[in-house]
């Protein structure tokens, strides 16, 4: 049986982050995953370190128009029609925390998380050799008309009271950012304290490489059983070794909640499926990510190449993909880009999400020889820092970066 200090289950930018904070602190680390390190969903996403980012997914206007939004194959969120009936106790959930009380608690614990995110990826970025990879030049949310700018003019004011910076700009002020935006005539919300990451999967091997050279070990296999007896937990792995940790971390994203019943708490997550387009080119079509607020993806300028990602399908861990939400997402981006043509290539990824949309940063129920950090739904690459952060607090048993009560696994 091999021993370690910590074993970490999931090598996303959580369960790496994760890593290298505790192989910083001198702990002995030993990271799982079945798939490489960094390929799942936080390699699929825009790229934005989002500090903006503070509203739930759930609010009073999506329970407003929530028939509409879920059973509208075109809706920026959307639930694939076979999952009804598994969804059902989270979506119970989901509309209690659209309630306007409960909204309002979940942008508070939202921004108190994501604050500081832009510094601590700063710090994260370049221990890790990857800063030249981040653009601070700040995103978008891109309005179509001047009725959807007046409704983003309310959504931004809200933000404002959390603490975000967001600038309302005009068509032509848009321009002069953003000359490729001619066609939005709606105007914008300019983030100017927005960083961005232009290769994510670069940026995850880098966050790999630097894992491995503090000395952790990575093996590619599956968690698949946790026990506990005095000594530590034993976990078992897919390739039959096991490994006993005094520590164990579960960071496995939309994997995660079985693991967690596993270890003695019933967490009420579920799947969110995000979809990407890439078009390649060498030269960029905008210098910053920018949002489609009425459709509810980003075009994120990468590394010779445009991503259009985003939008929510709930609907579970199939990999098969959906022909309509890709057709959905190359209508959206060819409005924006006429000339754009085919995709070079499409993905599909699998989002943990949360009802009230507030990850998990936890000890379990039974103590912190266990220790949870997934749920962080779209804002997981700008939360990654943080978590790492507060798990090492919980584990070391130190004061952690800020209050973690909000995020707990016995809130539910």
């Amino acid at each position: 049986m091999i021993k370690t200090d910590v074993l970490v289950i999931g090598g996303g930018v959580i369960g790496l982050s994760v890593a290298l904070r505790m192989l910083d602190l001198g702990r002995e680390v030993i990271l799982v995953d079945p798939a490489e390190p960094g390929s799942g969903a936080s390699y699929g996403n825009a790229g934005t370190i989002a500090d903006y980012a503070v509203l739930p997914v759930g609010s009073p206007s999506v329970l407003k128009n929530l028939p509409a939004l879920l059973f509208n194959k075109n809706s920026p969120i959307a639930i694939r029609q076979s999952a009804i009936a598994s969804l059902a106790p989270w979506l119970m959930r989901f509309l209690y925390q659209s309630m306007p009380r409960q909204t309002a608690l979940n942008i508070q614990a939202i921004a108190d998380l994501v604050a500081d995110a832009c510094p601590r990826w700063e710090v994260l970025a370049k221990q890790i050799k990857g800063d030249s990879m981040l653009h601070r030049n700040g995103c978008l949310y891109l309005y179509v008309d001047q009725p959807a700018f007046k409704r983003g003019l309310r959504d931004i004011v809200n933000r404002q009271k959390f603490g975000v910076t967001a600038e309302m700009i005009t068509p032509s002020e848009l321009v002069k950012l953003e000359p490729t935006l001619a066609k939005v005539k709606g105007g914008a919300a300019f983030f100017p304290n927005a960083i961005s990451i232009n290769d994510p999967g670069k940026m995850l091997e880098l966050l790999l490489n630097a894992v491995i050279g503090a000395g952790g070990q990575v093996q590619k296999t599956s968690a698949t059983k946790i026990e506990r007896d005095s000594s530590g937990v034993i976990v078992h792995l897919d390739n039959t070794s096991k490994v006993k940790s005094q520590h164990v971390v579960i960071a496995a994203g939309a994997y995660s909640r079985q693991l967690a019943r596993q270890a003695g708490d019933k967490i009420p997550l579920e799947t969110e499926r995000g979809y990407h387009l890439e078009y390649d080119m060498d030269t960029p079509l905008l210098k910053r990510p920018s949002c489609s607020t009425e459709q509810g993806f980003y075009l994120s300028p990468m590394q010779g190449r445009l991503r259009v990602a985003g939008t929510v399908e709930l609907g579970g861990l199939s990999p098969s993909i959906s022909a309509h939400r890709v057709e959905h997402l190359k209508r959206g981006a060819l409005e924006f880009f006429p000339d754009l043509g085919e995709p070079n290539r499409t993905w599909l990824g699998f989002r943990p999400s949360i009802p009230d949309s507030r990850p998990v940063i936890s000890a379990s129920k039974k103590g912190n020889d266990v220790v949870y950090a997934f749920g962080h739904g779209h804002i997981g690459l700008t939360l990654a820092p943080i978590t790492a952060e507060a798990v090492a607090s919980i584990i070391m048993k130190t004061p952690p970066p800020l209050p973690l009560e909000a995020y707990s696994a016995q809130r539910f």
